[in-house]
């Protein structure tokens, strides 16, 4: 936030470089990047709707394949935000860059305030989600749809066209139904390994945090700068390979299970229902861990940053 007053420092006799010491929380970029991670962490609870619309219609492989798409292209989407908190970013980075060793208070100004935007983008994706949770009948529905016109027409892209026409989108829109409190209550996670939802609460903090907490650390420690923000890309392939190896195989085989009738569909319901409830657990947690984790990122990129090979 703005600091009290208008203070300026002059840095140095040679230069002349005079920066404004009054770092500004809102822009249209900060504005654009929550906006941005509001839809794609949406879409990523939407997708989950894959898994029961899959067991609805007996087409499991097709619904995998469908969510698959969804969270790929979610995760892409992802990086279009970056390009909105990266000017935020290397306009903290300047100004911590000039005045170290003149202002430290300013300095401290700069990053705090940086923190903060980033903590807003953050927040943009934990109220996508759960806007989005709310609609996951719709997305179920949207599903089903996707499927019976993939398997007619054969071709993704002219599933994905007929599904985007005026009276498929408006007859979509009209299946959503809002959940009563007597309907979420008969959500159970009996009967479901809670490993599934505690690792989802990891994997989704980890991914609502990586890219957030590398560009924090890049304003933390400017000498590593370059090196923080290449670590976002290592931190999300952990993440990605999280989710490989312990989230995905747990909800498809629940699925699979579903589809054999050796669990009810109330159970894949309750599945998803929960699944979306620790992702957007996992979003608030991140937001607790993000100066931490933008610590340790600062330790490895300087360590990486300055060992002679």
């Amino acid at each position: 936030m703005p600091l009290s007053g208008d203070h300026y420092v002059t840095i140095s006799e040679t230069t002349r470089q005079i920066v404004d010491v009054t770092p500004h929380l809102w822009s249209w970029k900060l504005v654009g990047a929550m906006l941005i991670t509001f839809v794609v962490q949406g879409v990523t609870i939407g997708a989950y709707a894959a898994r029961l619309a899959g067991v609805q219609t007996k087409r499991i492989a097709t619904s995998i394949s469908l969510f698959n798409l969804f969270s790929t292209a979610s995760r892409l989407a992802n990086l279009f935000s970056v390009l909105l908190i990266a000017p935020l970013s290397d306009q903290a980075g300047n100004a911590v860059k000039v005045l170290t060793g003149h202002d430290p208070v300013a300095v401290a100004a700069f990053q705090n305030n940086y923190a903060w935007q980033l903590r807003f983008m953050v927040l943009g994706g934990t109220l996508g989600m759960m806007f989005f949770a709310a609609f996951l009948p719709m997305f179920t529905y949207m599903f089903r749809r996707g499927i019976d016109s993939f398997e007619r027409r054969k071709s993704i892209l002219a599933a994905l066209k007929q599904l985007l026409l005026p009276s498929v989108v408006r007859d979509i829109f009209r299946a959503n139904r809002w959940p009563s409190i007597a309907e979420m209550r008969t959500f159970s996670m009996h009967g479901l390994p809670r490993r599934l939802f505690i690792f989802n609460v990891v994997v989704t903090g980890v991914y609502a945090i990586g890219v957030a907490a590398s560009y924090l650390a890049s304003v933390i420690d400017i000498e590593a700068a370059r090196t923080a923000v290449s670590l976002s890309g290592v931190i999300n392939g952990i993440g990605t390979i999280a989710f490989t190896l312990f989230v995905d195989p747990t909800a498809a085989l629940i699925t699979d299970q579903a589809i054999k009738g050796e669990r009810s569909v109330m159970e894949v319901r309750s599945m998803v229902f929960f699944l979306s409830l620790t992702a957007i657990l996992g979003t608030i947690v991140s937001q607790l861990i993000l100066w931490t984790s933008a610590e340790i990122i600062v330790f490895v990129a300087h360590f990486f940053a300055h060992v002679r090979g």
